[in-house]
């Protein structure tokens, strides 16, 4: 399915680069995606081929080896991506995500980094979340003391992505006595470091093969040069970085309820009932308009936000509401699309079964939709102030 309605929102350079992870995605992605969710195993094939695309660095400038492209170009890009495997979807936004992140924030030696996440063969994950403190990142106990030049880690952090896989951590500890957000940092931490260890893979509702679990640092010594930033500056840098990431996870939600409005088209065009097929029913045409509809206006408060986040303008709230209403929409038209296929739709013999139980994570993830709410409304106050 083309999109050709959101076309015009669109360059040309978004329209190839649209067509060349389609063709990626319907050709590789597509056919493993079933396995992937069976065997719940880290695809490290599909990860290598994604990096040889050049897909890591889409955001990156042609001066620090990437595309030179910007937030739409990987909205569209997660979004074709997570139409043919939600998981997939999710571990593109990782690399993505790392190499900005130490591009923008890294100290020189930590951006010779950079080029090991384009070619994938230094696999990073982020670890901010801890069993405790989800959502509440400023409530964070994971800490890291000095110890002459360098620092000394411990805690236990929880939900990594990639975790079991991951070859480097960027990890948000406490760094002083002062409360909520003033001292919090961010390391740069090698995952062979003594002292690391890491839990069993998480038994997930969906979005396997993504290698989930604990990380727990028990006197795990840092070099000199581990931290990343400012000292104590840690948590704008982590909400910066939420905002952005929530366009991403936005993306991926409108990809899972795109397969699932296109699956739910071609059965109600084939399967009969009555005699007819079902797409002649009214209340199967209502459904699949209002998915239609919904999609593409998530689309619109999608790139509405991706394209003030290419002006240097705050997304604060433009990527709460973004995250927001295509998560929750996400979730409702592919519960409805699991509707239209009825009895099959319960049967892990249709896609549609696994885009439900993925889909499910994006309005959890990045900040529940109870907090995106809160966000919006405590913008709503500051910009009326």
């Amino acid at each position: 399915m083309n999109h050709t309605t959101m076309d015009t929102f669109l360059t040309e350079d978004h329209i190839a680069l649209r067509d060349v992870v389609r063709r990626f995605a319907e050709v590789e992605v597509l056919p493993r995606a079933a396995a992937i969710d069976r065997d719940d195993r880290f695809d490290r094939e599909l990860y290598a081929a994604l990096a040889g695309l050049g897909m890591y660095g889409l955001m990156l400038p042609e001066d620090a080896e990437g595309a030179g492209l910007g937030a739409i170009a990987a909205c569209v890009a997660i979004e074709e991506l997570a139409r043919c495997s939600g998981a997939i979807g999710n571990l593109f936004a990782i690399p993505v995500e790392a190499a900005l992140f130490l591009h923008e924030h890294g100290n020189d030696a930590q951006r010779e980094r950079i080029p090991t996440i384009l070619d994938g063969s230094s696999i990073f994950a982020t670890a901010v979340t801890e069993p405790d403190h989800g959502s509440d990142v400023a409530s964070i106990t994971t800490s890291a003391r000095r110890d002459g030049d360098g620092w000394v880690l411990n805690g236990t952090k929880a939900w990594v992505t990639l975790g079991q896989v991951a070859d480097w951590l960027i990890v948000f500890a406490r760094t002083g006595d002062a409360p909520g957000h003033r001292a919090i940092s961010c390391f740069l931490v090698d995952a062979a470091l003594p002292g690391i260890s890491r839990g069993r893979n998480e038994a997930l509702l969906g979005m396997h093969g993504l290698e989930d679990c604990q990380i727990m640092f028990s006197d795990v010594s840092l070099p000199a040069g581990s931290l990343i930033g400012e000292l104590n500056g840690a948590f704008k840098m982590a909400m910066r970085n939420f905002d952005f990431s929530r366009l991403l996870m936005s993306s991926m939600a409108v990809g899972i309820a795109q397969a699932a409005m296109e699956d739910a088209l071609d059965y109600a065009r084939q399967r009969k009932q009555f005699g007819t097929p079902i797409l002649s029913f009214q209340a199967i045409q209502f459904m699949l308009a209002d998915m239609s509809t919904e999609i593409d206006a998530a689309r619109l408060l999608i790139r509405h936000a991706a394209s003030l986040h290419e002006a240097g303008r705050s997304i604060a709230r433009a990527g709460a509401e973004a995250k927001l209403f295509a998560t929750d929409m996400a979730v409702r038209n592919v519960s409805n699309a699991l509707q239209i296929h009825g009895g099959n739709g319960y049967s892990r013999e249709y896609r549609v079964e696994r885009l439900f139980r993925d889909v499910r994570l994006t309005q959890i993830y990045e900040g529940t939709n109870q907090i995106q709410r809160l966000i919006i409304a405590r913008q709503l106050d500051k910009e009326a102030a």
